[in-house]
């Protein structure tokens, strides 16, 4: 495999120097155990108005003590396109003129001495293109709904305008919060905080950070003791202001929604609609994501301004992924699919991998494995407790090498840096999710990463939609001799060993329910599962049944299964509408791998 080490940065994150982008070409020779690389959207726009500041009185106050990780924001320079007018509707346009400048010095006249004195401590010098973009007309009170690439440092885009707003305004904790910050997950709220924490290392306001898993009665003693700028994820946020009588929001000036796309998709859109209608209606608000949707844009119809103004740096690239992404594909069949992962991971153990899995079961059960036989690993999913969740990714933040499996919790917006290969064990959902999960690599200027997409012969159908998509993939060939053929000893080893064998199970039923629930049913149709080889990459020579529960609804209600078998768990539907998986050839006349 091609030696892409690159030099490890002392400093905390800080990003390289502002060159072009180097530009990777489709055809390289890899190694991946002798492996060969062979031959290879848009949105209405909406605009905005000024708003206008309340003129509130505000004196000093204090910070709040959480955990910060190493952030690297990152720098992606360019030219703007010249302004148009877009969209039949009255939605917008595209943001006209250019800094002379792209230095963050530039800023001085409109920027705190201690916001800038702050960023220049964090190492950065130049602006990125979205943040050269957006942070002028965010500070003039502009709406905002801005699309670029992940690594494209949106972070700083939105968080220097948002100290602004509450130095100039002289926010005090009396006063309540002035700025609210929504992130997805859990992950990316502690990431945002981290980076804020460093920006307001000259300020005197208060700034604090509340999400799910955390202590909430200690959360609503912050909020009621007053927090400024306030970092949350969607749930936890709505519970405060439903049901924390001390929490002062009245005050609001700015809501920012960061990676708005990806909160919708993880259902929150209801949660987002009740908090927009509780905050106050007079405030400046920014949209920020990685890819434009409709739920997005219906989302900006409510929460932004008549006149918002759309930025989107990336809308006329040639392609999706950043320029120093080398991306491919191989085609494995089901029952060597982990024979090819192990094998990988064994060569680049010494290299920074990310490896992502369609469940939560499918990371725990890889997760024991894998450490079970001596390739240590890490692992990061939905199931975990928080603080399990977070030590986690600390821990693979600050180190050097290391593999971190994880489900698409980790897959937006979060800046692990110098991660080397991006692998998807289990392939994504649609060509969006495929972007932001190899987005974790090859972040930043000059940044250069790979990426490896393992696919079933039945589903190369999903190279079409990638291509449609502008997403540019190589085939990776290599010599099936290379394999480690570790099947009998995995075989005997889940057939031995109790606690990986029920692991095994679950992650086997996950895998097949999660394939189910695919969204592209032409690509991914179950039917086209051969059950026994799957079962091969999970140690079974016999597959384990599964329920695939059709078109369910309500709770989890323990009915007789209409396939036979005893009890088993189905959404209070009746028998004949659920799927049954069953070994096959267990009965002498049926040959099916299911029954419906």
């Amino acid at each position: 495999m091609m030696n892409t080490t690159s030099k490890r940065m002392e400093h905390r994150w800080a990003p390289h120097s502002l060159n072009d982008i180097i530009t990777c070409s489709t055809t390289m020779l890899f190694t991946l155990l002798d492996v060969h690389v062979g031959s290879a959207m848009s949105v209405k726009p909406p605009s905005l108005s000024n708003r206008e500041l309340l003129n509130i009185k505000v004196q000093s106050g204090e910070t709040t003590d959480y955990p910060v990780a190493k952030v690297k924001i990152l720098d992606r320079g360019g030219d703007m396109p010249k302004p148009t007018k877009v969209g039949t509707v009255n939605c917008g346009f595209c943001i006209s003129g250019a800094f002379e400048d792209t230095s963050f010095a530039s800023l001085a006249p409109l920027v705190s001495e201690n916001t800038l004195k702050a960023v220049k401590e964090m190492g950065f010098e130049h602006m990125t293109e979205i943040q050269h973009k957006s942070i002028q007309p965010l500070l003039e009170g502009r709406d905002i709904l801005a699309a670029a690439k992940t690594g494209s440092g949106k972070t700083l885009a939105f968080l220097i305008p948002s100290i602004e707003l509450i130095y100039k305004l002289k926010f005090m904790p009396r006063n309540g919060t002035g700025v609210v910050i929504l992130s997805p997950t859990r992950e990316l709220a502690m990431q945002t905080y981290g980076v804020m924490k460093e920006l307001m290392t000259h300020h005197v306001h208060t700034f604090g950070l509340i999400m799910g898993g955390s202590n909430r009665t200690a959360e609503a003693q912050r909020l009621a003791n007053g927090v400024n700028i306030l970092v949350a994820t969607p749930g936890r946020l709505l519970d405060h202001l439903q049901n924390t009588a001390g929490f002062m929001y009245k005050n609001l000036q700015c809501l920012i929604i960061d990676e708005a796309d990806r909160i919708l998709e993880v259902g929150f859109e209801e949660e987002l609609k009740q908090i927009i209608k509780l905050l106050p209606k007079r405030r400046q608000t920014m949209l920020f994501s990685a890819t434009q949707t409709r739920k997005v844009e219906d989302l900006a119809r409510i929460s932004l301004k008549k006149e918002p103004l759309y930025v989107g740096v990336d809308d006329n690239k040639d392609n999706a992924t950043v320029d120093g992404l080398e991306q491919g594909y191989v085609v494995c069949p089901s029952e060597k699919r982990f024979m090819l992962l192990f094998t990988f991971l064994k060569k680049n153990r010494k290299k920074k991998l990310m490896v992502f899995f369609s469940s939560c079961m499918s990371v725990k059960f890889h997760y024991e494995l894998l450490n079970y036989i001596d390739l240590p690993v890490m692992a990061i999913h939905g199931k975990q407790k928080q603080t399990k969740r977070t030590t986690t990714f600390f821990q693979f933040c600050n180190a050097d090498s290391g593999i971190l499996l994880c489900t698409d919790v980790a897959a937006r917006g979060l800046d692990i840096p110098e991660v080397d290969w991006i692998v998807q064990y289990d392939p994504p959902d649609d060509p969006k999710e495929y972007i932001h999960r190899v987005g974790r690599t090859a972040r930043g200027i000059n940044g250069i990463g790979h990426a490896l997409l393992i696919l079933r012969p039945e589903e190369l159908g999903f190279l079409r939609f990638l291509k449609q998509a502008k997403v540019p993939l190589s085939e990776f060939e290599f010599s099936w001799a290379k394999i480690s053929d570790i099947q009998g000893q995995l075989n005997k080893l889940i057939e031995k060993n109790y606690y990986l064998h029920k692991s095994a199970q679950e992650a086997y039923k996950s895998y097949v329910r999660a394939y189910d629930s695919h969204s592209l049913k032409a690509i991914y149709s179950v039917n086209t599962l051969n059950l026994p080889m799957v079962a091969q990459s999970f140690g079974f020579n016999v597959p384990p049944y599964v329920d695939l529960n059709v078109h369910s609804k309500g709770g989890l209600k323990m009915t007789k299964r209409g396939g036979g078998g005893g009890f088993g768990y189905q959404k209070g539907k009746p028998a004949h509408k659920a799927k049954i998986f069953k070994h096959v050839n267990k009965g002498k006349g049926d040959k099916r791998q299911f029954s419906r």
